[in-house]
Order: C-alpha cells, then sequence, then structure tokens
C-alpha cells in the first residue's frame, strides 16, 4: 500500500499508549486503534511506521511493522481469551525438542547434551518441571505434574508475551527455551542456536547449504522479533 503520512507520534491513552499517523490513530482490521502497554513498545511502533515506504508517496507493505502485526494479534486475538492460546502453547512441553537426543554422529549427540540439559535444568529449578529425556524420535511420555507447572508458567504471561510466545515457540519447538527468552534468560540468538543445533553441526561436519542457511536466517529473524516485543513489552521497574 502508499504511504499515506508523514509523521508517526505515540501518545498516552490512560494506561496505554497509542500510535498516530498525522494524528490518526493506527487501527486495528476490526476498527478499534490500537493499545500499547508500554511506551517502549509504542515507541518502536511509531519507528516501524516512521520508516515504512521511506516517505509520503512511498510503497509499503506490513511486513515493514512486524511489531504491529504482532502487538495487533495480542489486542484482538489473544487478549479476549488468552487462556485458549496458554493452553495451546503449553502443550509444546508434551514433545519439547530439548527432550529428544541424537544417537548419531557422536559429536552432535555431546553438542545436546551439553547444551540442551542445563535448559532442562533451568526448567526444573524454576517452574518446578522435570521434563524426561529420550534418544531418538520416539515419543516420550512426560510427567503430569511437570507439564501442568510449565502450563502454569505460560499462563502468568501477558497477551502481548502471548503473543510473541506464539511465535517463538514454534520456531524454537521448544516450551522451555520459549519461556526462558520471555523471562530474559536467554536472548534471540542464542535461542535460535541452541534450537537449530542439529543444523548448526550438520553444517559444520559436512559443509553450508544455501537453502538451509537462508531458511535458518528467516527463522532467526521470526525469533528476533519475538524476542524485542517481550523486551518491549515487559513493564520497567517502579
Amino acid at each position: 500500500m502508499k504511504r499515506f503520512w508523514d509523521t508517526a507520534a505515540v501518545r498516552p491513552d490512560g494506561d496505554a499508549w497509542q500510535v498516530l499517523l498525522d494524528g490518526r490513530p493506527v487501527r486495528l482490521p476490526g476498527g478499534p486503534p490500537l493499545l500499547l502497554p508500554t511506551s517502549a513498545l509504542a515507541e518502536a511502533v511509531a519507528a516501524e511506521w516512521q520508516a515504512a515506504g521511506g516517505a509520503k508517496g512511498g510503497e509499503m507493505s506490513y511486513a515493514d511493522v512486524p511489531l504491529t502485526r504482532l502487538a495487533g494479534t495480542a489486542q484482538e486475538r489473544i487478549a479476549p481469551d488468552p487462556g485458549t492460546v496458554a493452553l495451546e502453547l503449553a502443550r509444546y512441553a508434551e514433545t519439547d525438542l530439548l527432550c529428544y537426543r541424537a544417537e548419531l554422529p557422536p559429536t552432535l549427540a555431546a553438542r545436546q547434551a551439553e547444551s540442551w540439559q542445563p535448559w532442562l535444568d533451568w526448567a526444573a529449578q524454576r517452574h518446578g518441571a522435570r521434563l524426561r529425556v529420550t534418544s531418538g524420535v520416539m515419543h516420550i511420555a512426560q510427567d503430569p505434574a511437570a507439564l501442568a507447572a510449565l502450563a502454569g508458567a505460560v499462563a502468568t504471561h501477558t497477551p502481548h508475551a502471548l503473543a510473541a510466545l506464539g511465535v517463538a515457540v514454534p520456531a524454537l519447538g521448544s516450551l522451555v527455551l520459549g519461556l526462558a527468552l520471555a523471562e530474559g534468560e536467554l536472548d534471540a540468538a542464542a535461542a535460535h542456536s541452541l534450537a537449530h543445533l542439529d543444523e548448526i553441526v550438520q553444517a559444520q561436519l559436512w559443509g553450508h547449504d544455501e537453502e538451509a542457511a537462508s531458511r535458518l536466517a528467516q527463522v532467526a529473524e521470526d525469533i528476533a522479533v519475538a524476542a524485542r516485543l517481550l523486551a518491549l513489552a515487559r513493564p520497567r521497574p517502579g
């Protein structure tokens, strides 16, 4: 679409913030204005719109405003019923990537044990959820108490955090890594490297694959946007 505004700015709206395009609020597809929970997120969303299309009359797409799209999802689709989304995300713990270890090659098996186990230990200590580990791809049933503990952890998050986790958790294949990202224990690059350890080790062993590298770069970008929303939507202390 063509850019129809010169300036993007922010203004408070009660406990929330709006983004204005030449004084008019950015609106959701359903009609109401987009409301952001923190000034930091509002400023970042405004910066997306200020850059989109370059200047008035330029071409822009909604790919240029990823934070806006995630924030809109949080407000319009998740906030009316966050419990449903939290339950859907919690189900990823039943098949969490970190619980399924390779047997071969030995280099990958060793790297997985070294890199992944500390995060399962973190989940056990932080959330009281000790997940079981297996070799291969055959399903392993998890302790219902551990699954319930992780479901409870997911349910504590705001709609904006759930929107970010809705991108990050599928991209990572791991609820544990998603929760660590949401709680500021992992950054986006580290989470991506952990989740795609298999591809990274394979590339080191057998060489670079352009198509695989392109796919990993897109996943990394998605995780980075989710992590940015998590950080910007997090209330500041005091």
